[in-house]
């Protein structure tokens, strides 16, 4: 269920990248039949214009350009290692090129312990493209590679790493697309301190994007992409005005660190310690040891002053959070498109980090698409990782998660963003319910949603106080239709104070069946949502406005609703002084749970069919 303390790093590995082989002779279903595709929903060319059916000849479309709902029928492998392109690509890979970027920094983010010139360095391929021919560049920057302690290091950023880098060396590199892995300050062989998503790093990424759109055989068109660290990477990039950045794909990244580690004001066990284990993470016993940026005497502590004294300004004491939210220079600076991928089972960096930032980008006007399945902390075509998941958190769902056909659907991305082929692609969303049907939908939380606001005094309920020893379970009456819950749940509880604060976990559950659906979680004194905390006085009278995580969940007609509330859960720690003591719940009409529904009836055009079964015991490992 849950992931390890600090889950980012350690999960970057890289093998030797295998002597390439003729790995398969595919051809498309489509084209072999020469059959007509009726294509409900024009989503290569387009999906804001509405839902009118379209006729396409498959002579007519290159397989890329296949619409979502059509994949199912490209004979695609499903038995690799990650998602693959159904063509091989032409182009013979050059060998590697290292390269260092000298980068200018202002003079409150130099380094503070051992002052040298700040470089970031990257690892080059290129692909073997005729004299006078450029190309576009995926990147991925992260600062896991030559990580960790002496004697246990982690690859070097010269070989392709097991996330990123060695999936887009295989099928991406020889269709034409150059690959660059870049190490953050304080990392590899990367100068500077290790300033931990902060100014001074965000400024080094911005140097490497520049440095590789302005090379002579660049294209001058860059993508970011990644996974985690190497996701947030990707808004880091995104924060500048930069001309070459064409395209983000973050992965499970962060919009921000104390986003990350704070929901409704409730603190991550690992956020107490996060900057301290990266510092540690990168002593080598050498004379970098001595490198310092400035935020690292400030980071270790502002955990713990959030934590301990909110109300009192403890997570505004300096400015360490706002330097480290990524979003708000996204949203006014970035002038290229993005494609969030989530899973909407992730406990490392949770999905409300999608919602409503999909929306916030679209409004922006900028393209943008989502694609969010059941799985975890992964990729959409990570079979064997998939197979692991436990049931209520995704394995309702397998191995309907695993898209094999992701390599299509980013290939059509790049080729437009990266070089001018083709029409642009629609800002869509690509979402997975939790008994694993896949939907899609123009933004999300769907246009359409329909409130059904419940009081809690429809609930059948027991207990009514909230603490480390005590708890509240409601259970609602059966639902005579089946309910279809796409969005943010609310609940708006009444609740009396003990204590200074106080923290609700809520857990909602299929009452019939048990199934785990989603949670939420508070601490009372950030009762209105957000980042702002108040004062809280004993024996006063609040009202805690809660909001779950991003959930696409069914209830079977027949079945109820359970939620219970719990001091705590899952990563979260208890609250601070208060846990022992609780609160008291008001579980009458003033307390209200709010369920965002849709109606996606069978054979709704927005339901669609994806590339499989896959079956992960019938996998063919690349390079092992």
């Amino acid at each position: 269920m849950s992931e390890p303390l600090i889950a980012e790093l350690v999960e970057f590995t890289a093998t030797e990248v295998a002597d390439s082989s003729p790995r398969r002779d595919l051809d498309m279903a489509l084209g072999a039949t020469g059959a007509m595709v009726l294509v409900f929903i024009m989503l290569s060319a387009g999906f804001g214009g509405g839902l009118e059916p379209a006729d396409f000849s498959s002579a007519d479309l290159n397989w890329w350009e296949v619409p979502i709902q059509d994949r199912w029928k490209l004979d695609l492998n499903l038995t690799s290692w990650r998602s693959q392109l159904p063509e091989d690509g032409t182009f013979e890979i050059l060998p590697l090129t290292e390269h260092f970027v000298d980068v200018e920094l202002p003079l409150e983010e130099r380094d503070a312990g051992f002052p040298e010139q700040p470089q970031m360095h990257l690892s080059l391929w290129m692909p073997d493209v005729p004299d006078g021919v450029k190309v576009p560049v995926i990147a991925t920057v992260h600062p896991y590679y030559d990580f960790g302690a002496p004697g246990d290091k982690s690859t070097p950023n010269t070989v392709p790493d097991m996330g990123v880098g060695k999936w887009i060396y295989e099928e991406f590199v020889p269709h034409g697309y150059a690959l660059a892995q870049v190490s953050t300050f304080g990392t590899g062989k990367s100068t500077h301190c290790q300033d931990v998503k902060g100014r001074g790093e965000q400024i080094g990424i911005d140097a490497a994007v520049r440095w590789l759109g302005e090379q002579e055989w660049s294209n001058g068109n860059v993508g970011l992409m990644g996974k985690s660290y190497a996701g947030t990477t990707n808004w880091e990039a995104a924060q500048f005005d930069n001309p070459y950045l064409k395209t983000i794909v973050p992965i499970s990244g962060s919009i921000g660190v104390q986003q990350m580690f704070y929901r409704n004001g409730s603190s991550e066990s690992r956020a107490l310690l996060y900057d301290v284990l990266y510092e540690g993470a990168t002593v080598d016993g050498d004379f970098s040891d001595m490198r310092m940026c400035s935020d690292d005497l400030i980071g270790p502590a502002s955990p713990w002053t959030t934590y301990t004294a909110a109300e009192l300004g403890g997570s505004q004491w300096n400015d360490y959070w706002e330097e480290r939210y990524h979003l708000p220079d996204v949203l006014a600076n970035h002038r290229g498109s993005v494609y969030i991928v989530w899973g909407m089972q992730d406990w490392n960096v949770d999905p409300y980090h999608f919602s409503p930032t999909y929306e916030l980008l679209r409004d922006r006007g900028m393209t943008v698409r989502g694609i969010f399945g059941q799985w975890a902390h992964n990729y959409p075509d990570q079979i064997q990782t998939h197979s692991n998941l436990g049931s209520g958190y995704g394995a309702e769902a397998f191995p309907n998660m695993t898209r094999m056909d992701w390599a299509v659907e980013l290939f059509g991305w790049f080729e437009h963003f990266l070089k001018g082929i083709g029409p642009e692609p629609a800002s869509l969303v690509q979402i997975q319910r939790n008994d694993g049907k896949w939907h899609l939908e123009e933004t999300w939380p769907p246009e359409d949603v329909e409130w059904q606001l419940l009081g809690l005094d429809e609930f059948q309920s027991s207990g009514q106080r909230v603490s480390s020893t005590s708890s509240v379970t409601l259970e609602s009456e059966p639902f005579t239709e089946d309910i279809h819950i796409s969005g943010l749940p609310t609940m708006h509880l009444s609740v009396q104070a003990l204590c200074k604060g106080g923290q609700i976990f809520a857990t909602m559950k299929d009452g019939t069946t048990g199934l785990r659906l989603g949670h939420a979680v508070m601490d009372l004194r950030y009762r209105d949502g957000g980042y702002d905390a108040k004062v809280t006085i004993p024996f006063i009278s609040y009202k805690m406005e809660m909001e779950f995580n991003p959930m696409d969940v069914v209830i079977p007609s027949g079945h109820t609703l359970l939620v219970e509330l719990t001091e705590t859960g899952a990563d979260y720690l208890p609250s601070p002084d208060c846990a022992s003591v609780g609160m008291n719940v008001d579980t009458d009409s003033s307390s209200v749970l709010g369920l965002p529904l849709i109606d996606r009836p069978i054979g709704d055009v927005q339901w669609f069919r994806v590339p499989g079964p896959v079956d992960p015991s019938n996998l063919t490992m690349s390079g092992v």
